[in-house]
């Protein structure tokens, strides 16, 4: 959900979608605190990536007198492929494991 919210800012240029965005990648990296699964380091680590992308480019977008927005797009891009990194992870991670119903 994180990478849909990252995606829909690029589409429409809104503080809203930037914080809908920071956020819920906010609340991603905390839900992956407690994981212990084989990849869960990287997964952790794909999502504070993502979160160290979101937040300053928020900061600059919200705070900043509207000259860099390259520069939030750039970083909201990078924690696009952060978040597609993290979907790439999860998915060879659930390939690998192997649990009985």
């Amino acid at each position: 959900m994180s990478l849909t919210t990252s995606v829909s800012f690029l589409y429409e240029y809104t503080a809203v979608a930037l914080f809908a965005a920071g956020s819920i990648n906010l609340v991603s990296t905390i839900l992956k605190l407690g994981v212990r699964n084989l990849l869960s380091a990287e997964l952790l680590a794909g999502s504070l990536v993502a979160d160290l992308h979101l937040l300053p480019s928020f900061f600059m977008f919200q705070f900043g007198d509207g000259s860099n927005i390259n520069l939030v797009i750039g970083l909201v891009i990078g924690a696009i492929i952060a978040n597609v990194y993290t979907l790439i992870i999860s998915i060879v991670e659930s390939a690998k494991t192997k649990e009985d119903f």
